[in-house]
């Protein structure tokens, strides 16, 4: 049985969230942490001291993803809205969480492949070397990869609910299309990733089909297992082949 908390899932609201000021706050973060990405050739990176260069790049989007978060969660606090309503509620059973686990691997099946299809023939054609920015910033040390595993998480969660949850529903109010507000946040979350460089376009395929996932759902929940899972996995097959 779905929770109350679905019945306020990111596609069945017609209200914004929070005014646009509040939204351009949200915005601003991830913009400053792509275009410094784009130029580090790497994650955003505060060059903490005391710490390996990945490490700080580590930190800093930590900071930077959850810092967003808060600035989410007090315009919904405002407006008596709870997290768990753009997530879609939480999981009541064992058998809700493993059915949702199974959808977010059947999703990686399908988009891994398709989106590491797209990217090879767009770097073929537009060039550029996105292998070169992923071996950069994947973890080498043990600490580095314990890290990273906390980053994926915090990246399944966070980006899910900025760019499927909030900016969804904001720019579907706005519109009043779901298709637009879909469409948008993809765009957004593509030049959010800006270490990808010109591969950034193929990111936004992956927004869109990560928005089709939550839309199809009614919930982020997948997609948030989906793309923490992804992010682990691919450090930790990153941080093995480094080590065999």
């Amino acid at each position: 049985m779905e929770s109350a908390a679905a019945m306020t899932s990111v596609n069945s609201k017609s209200e914004p969230i929070a005014p646009w000021w509040h939204t351009l706050l949200v915005v601003v973060p991830i913009a400053i942490g792509s275009i410094a990405s784009w130029y580090e050739r790497g994650l955003p990176n505060a060059h903490l001291p005391g710490v390996s260069y990945r490490l700080s790049s580590y930190f800093t989007v930590l900071l930077e993803e959850w810092f967003v978060v808060l600035l989410i969660w007090l315009a919904l606090k405002r407006r008596g809205i709870s997290i768990g309503s753009l997530v879609s509620g939480h999981w009541q059973t064992l058998g809700a969480f493993f059915r949702d686990l199974g959808l977010a691997v059947g999703f990686l099946v399908i988009a891994v492949p398709l989106i590491g299809g797209l990217m090879l023939l767009f770097l073929h054609f537009f060039g550029g070397n996105a292998n070169s920015a992923l071996t950069d910033i994947t973890p080498k040390t043990a600490l580095e990869l314990v890290v990273w595993l906390g980053m994926s998480a915090t990246a399944g969660f966070c980006e899910e609910l900025i760019f499927r949850g909030y900016l969804t529903r904001q720019f579907s109010a706005w519109t009043g299309s779901l298709v637009f507000a879909v469409i948008l946040q993809g765009i957004v979350f593509g030049l959010a990733h800006g270490y990808y460089h010109q591969g950034m376009v193929i990111i936004m395929v992956q927004g869109w089909l990560l928005g089709l996932l939550a839309c199809w759902r009614k919930s982020l929940r997948p997609g948030m297992l989906g793309h923490g899972l992804q992010d682990a996995i691919g450090g930790v097959v990153a941080f093995l082949s480094r080590s065999a």
